[in-house]
């Protein structure tokens, strides 16, 4: 589990000025990695790490040869095109390198030259997935999201039996994740319309937004070997925002009894930015549960989970309709909430999916389920901000929003902020919604 250190230091300034600038995501304590290439170029994709509003091409860096040892052998895995060598070597070689990068970012590094000229500018480059994802697993670990659906379908029941007991997930489709920035077709499939006994094939009426973080595995385990509580946070290379659209109409006519399909399949869209949990360090807080409710069986407990399980991470939906846009008016905030919210821990997910022996891989991608608060509108869904669509979404142009229309944008937000602290962000995660195919 990472704890302070003295890349953390709030005092720290770079020699690149813009990572100095007040709200900037990523200022010289966070250094979350992504994978890129120019704009418009034949450029392979390769590992970046940002700072302020530039990017360390790790190509290059790893062609400088300025880095030995750990770091020496972790630059050289995220120079590649995707992560997943970097994200299998493990938190030793992952600290390193960061250590290096903090050190020669500062004012006043000995290696300011040469890591200048190993700079990109965020503006002049595009973004693949970070890792090439095996597999994809979403949970459900907010009790807030869970009771709001459950009331719109049993009032009186809202969450089932086990959902206290257990971190419920199912497994997601890796092939239609995509990054920042993409647009996708309106999904169809089967819908059961009220008061129909027939159902038929017809584009989503209910396409939703899900808000929630993505967890990118790093080293894996064996498979038939569980993964210790104690040692789960060991297997996690960091986070990125993550929005699980989701066709609540497919939805409800398929889920039964073996639980999402067609409704979610057709696109994940996650940030670029992986942040790493060494960054998040200074956001940690005490994980508990409600005397009333059951504790954590023992496999899913440890002091260290119970002490600084939790991340305190702000998230924001923002939405930007066709009309907004042709009026050149910018997003519009529609929730609000934090990651300290979730009823189970990123450490509590990992170790309960690797306890029957399933073999977690480097760059397999777990999602947290959608990130509910304890208000409605810390609600991080749409069906649970409308209430079912009972109550319309008024926006500030005077247009009203039950669930999403063709053109619509959303983009997610996420950052860490307190005093005595520096702030981070994990820039945006961004989609546009396109009209059936």
């Amino acid at each position: 589990m990472h704890l302070l250190n003295e890349t953390h230091d709030p005092a720290l300034r770079s020699w690149l000025a813009s990572a100095n600038q007040p709200g900037s995501d990523f200022p010289i304590q966070n250094l979350p990695f992504a994978v890129f290439r120019r704009r418009d170029s034949v450029e392979a994709f390769r590992g970046g790490v940002a700072i302020g509003d530039q990017i360390v091409d790790l190509a290059a860096l790893a062609g400088a040869g300025i880095l030995v040892a750990e770091a020496e052998l972790a630059v050289h895995a995220g120079a590649q095109s995707r992560l997943n060598a970097l994200m299998a070597l493990g938190p030793r070689y992952w600290s390193a390198l960061r250590r290096a990068l903090s050190h020669g970012l500062r004012v006043g590094a000995a290696e300011q030259a040469q890591l200048q000229s190993c700079l990109v500018a965020q503006a002049e480059v595009e973004y693949a997935v970070a890792a090439q994802i095996g597999d994809y697993t979403d949970f459900y670990t907010s009790v807030h999201h869970a009771s709001n659906i459950g009331k719109l379908f049993r009032p009186d029941n809202p969450l089932l039996p086990n959902y206290k007991w257990v971190p419920i997930g199912y497994h997601g489709r890796a092939s239609s994740i995509g990054i920042s920035g993409e647009s996708f077709h309106r999904p169809q499939g089967q819908i059961l319309a009220a008061g129909a006994s027939v159902p038929s094939l017809e584009p989503s009426k209910r396409l939703d937004i899900e808000l929630e973080l993505g967890v990118f595995i790093g080293p894996g385990n064996a498979k038939g070997r569980a993964i210790p509580i104690a040692d789960a946070e060991s297997h996690v290379f960091g986070l990125c925002l993550l929005n699980d659209w989701s066709a609540r109409d497919l939805q409800a006519w398929e889920y039964q009894p073996l639980g999402p399909f067609l409704a979610k399949n057709f696109a994940t869209t996650i940030s670029p930015w992986v942040v790493t949990l060494e960054a998040l360090a200074p956001y940690r807080l005490p994980f508990s549960r409600p005397a009333e409710d059951p504790q954590p069986l023992p496999y899913l407990d440890s002091d260290a989970n119970r002490q600084h399980g939790v991340f305190d991470i702000q998230l924001e939906v923002a939405l930007q309709t066709p009309q907004m846009r042709a009026a050149q008016a910018g997003f519009t905030p529609i929730c609000k909430t934090s990651y300290r919210h979730a009823y189970w821990t990123l450490a509590q997910m990992v170790t309960h999916h690797a306890v029957n022996g399933c073999n977690l891989q480097p760059g397999d991608l777990l999602g947290t389920g959608t990130l509910s608060g304890p208000t409605l509108d810390q609600a991080g869904a749409l069906i649970e901000l409308t209430a079912g669509g009972k109550n319309p979404l008024q926006l500030p142009n005077g247009e009203q929003r039950v669930f999403l229309a063709d053109g619509d944008a959303v983009a997610l937000r996420g950052w860490c902020e307190k005093p005595g602290a520096a702030r981070l962000g994990f820039g945006e995660c961004l989609a546009t919604v396109l009209p059936a195919a």
